[in-house]
């Protein structure tokens, strides 16, 4: 008989919340494609939903449950449809999102949510010459989101300027399935169809560590870093039976662990929780959540249960630490995503006492950024600032995110100037500097708009003057 190793996890159990607790009547992007089309934050739950014409997403603060209106507002800039969406670790009112119709959008998302729908993005980010499948922000630098198209190009953006900064063109010769950062952003790994698993580092653009046939199957294959630097994969076999296995990047011949799990077909998508180091995985499709724990003994990947329920998932949102209750020994929370409606998941571990429970919570990643984007862009890397749970989360001011569209022209001066502003106190300078942007880009945007109502009444005069013209003769 196998004993049962030691866990405080060995009791974790899940349970869907009351219908009530539910957001009902929502109609479930059906584009066919494995992202998970729902992201949630402390505030907010964001789903990807069916738009006719264009591409849009629903933006919900957590409390507003129940049946949400046909005409509740949408976040609805896109011309195509929305493949995948992510909420900014460093703003819970900063999302971004990825479409078909090859562009990256940034959202700044009003404080208690939306009353009208929403089509002006904070910020358009235009590179990807194919659709945009995936979204992911840099873990602890400001302002740094990474997207990768089925142009098999991987973009790194300093969103605060709009600028592509980095451009991995020549590193994917297929389609790229997901993209996963390391746990200070130093480095990403990916999955693609080449069954290749790949760890980069994006600031040399260089390949760092690769696996050929990471899994057999030509199914989909997920990867993602684990905090001690391993990458946990989901794949299928020869067989087509579904794998997880675990890698060291350090030497990737042969996995640390490998298990089958059974014979289903959808794309296992795995849910890291860095602070118990527990993987949960959910199948596209399936009705279960299974959920593992890693460790550093033999067999490394341990089994501790299963959450069951009738319905299949069309997807799933994953709430960060900071947006759990815990008075309530709450470790994980999932919003699942049904055809018509999404239904959170409360996973517990059960404890008798009402003290705070800090084994099951360590500190954990705050809000705080530990890098500005220009920082990380330079080589410098930081690791995630914790925050105590023992009070609860308490979100402090979110500031809000500015773009400052860089000047083209303003980079070839600053290069012929470089010498002269050595001397020059700079804080002064860019303060007065960023203002003037600013002004500038205000005054920019008058004059088109004056242009246009110009180019329009001109356009009336002359058909007046038509008019005028057939009713003289």
């Amino acid at each position: 008989i196998r004993v049962v190793r030691q866990s405080k996890f060995r009791h974790v159990f899940g349970q869907a919340v009351k219908n009530d607790q539910c957001y009902d009547d929502i109609r479930v992007s059906r584009v066919t494609w494995d992202s998970s089309f729902c992201a949630v934050n402390p505030n907010f739950v964001a789903i990807i939903i069916e738009a006719s014409g264009g591409g849009a997403f629903l933006v919900l603060p957590l409390h507003k449950t129940g049946r949400i209106d046909k005409s509740y507002p949408t976040v609805c800039g896109h011309t195509g449809p929305v493949l995948d969406i992510d909420w900014c670790p460093h703003n819970d009112q900063v999302i971004a999102s990825g479409s078909e119709d090859c562009t990256v959008m940034v959202w700044q998302i009003p404080e208690n949510g939306l009353t009208l729908p929403l089509t002006e993005p904070a910020v358009i980010l235009e590179g990807h010459s194919k659709r945009v499948g995936i979204v992911a922000w840099h873990p602890t630098a400001h302002n740094v989101l990474l997207s990768a198209g089925c142009d098999n190009v991987i973009i790194i953006w300093n969103v605060g300027t709009g600028e592509p900064l980095i451009n991995l063109d020549d590193l994917h010769q297929d389609m790229i399935y997901n993209v996963s950062w390391n746990r200070n952003g130093s480095l990403i790994c990916t999955a693609s169809k080449d069954k290749k698993i790949r760890v980069i580092d994006p600031r040399k653009q260089e390949i760092v560590a690769e696996k050929e046939k990471a899994h057999e199957g030509a199914r989909p294959m997920r990867a993602i870093f684990l905090s001690d630097g391993n990458v946990f994969t989901t794949g299928f076999s020869r067989m087509s039976e579904r794998q997880l296995a675990l890698w060291n990047p350090k030497s990737m011949e042969e996995p640390i662990a490998l298990h089958e799990m059974d014979t289903s077909n959808g794309v296992l998508l795995p849910f890291y929780d860095p602070d118990t180091n527990i993987i949960y995985l959910c199948g596209k499709g399936d009705s279960s959540i299974r959920y593992f724990e890693i460790t550093d003994e033999s067999p490394y990947v341990h089994y501790l249960n299963t959450f069951s329920s009738k319905e299949p998932q069309r997807g799933m949102g994953f709430m960060p630490k900071r947006g759990l209750d815990v008075n309530k020994c709450e470790i994980a929370r999932f919003f699942k995503l049904h055809e018509r409606k999404c239904e959170p998941i409360i996973m517990t571990v059960p404890r008798k006492s009402d003290l705070f429970q800090d084994d099951l919570y360590p500190d954990t990643a705050g809000p705080e950024a530990s890098l500005e984007a220009e920082e990380w862009f330079d080589g410098k890397n930081g690791d995630p600032i914790l925050i105590s749970l023992k009070h609860g989360y308490i979100p402090g001011k979110n500031r809000d995110l500015k773009v400052v569209k860089k000047n083209i022209l303003d980079n070839k001066l600053a290069a012929n100037k470089k010498s002269d502003l050595i001397s020059a106190p700079k804080k002064a300078a860019d303060t007065s500097n960023t203002q003037n942007e600013a002004k500038l880009d205000e005054i920019l945007k008058e004059l088109k708009s004056l242009k246009g109502t110009i180019t329009q009444q001109d356009e009336r005069i002359s058909k007046l003057e038509q008019q005028m013209a057939k009713i003289a003769v």
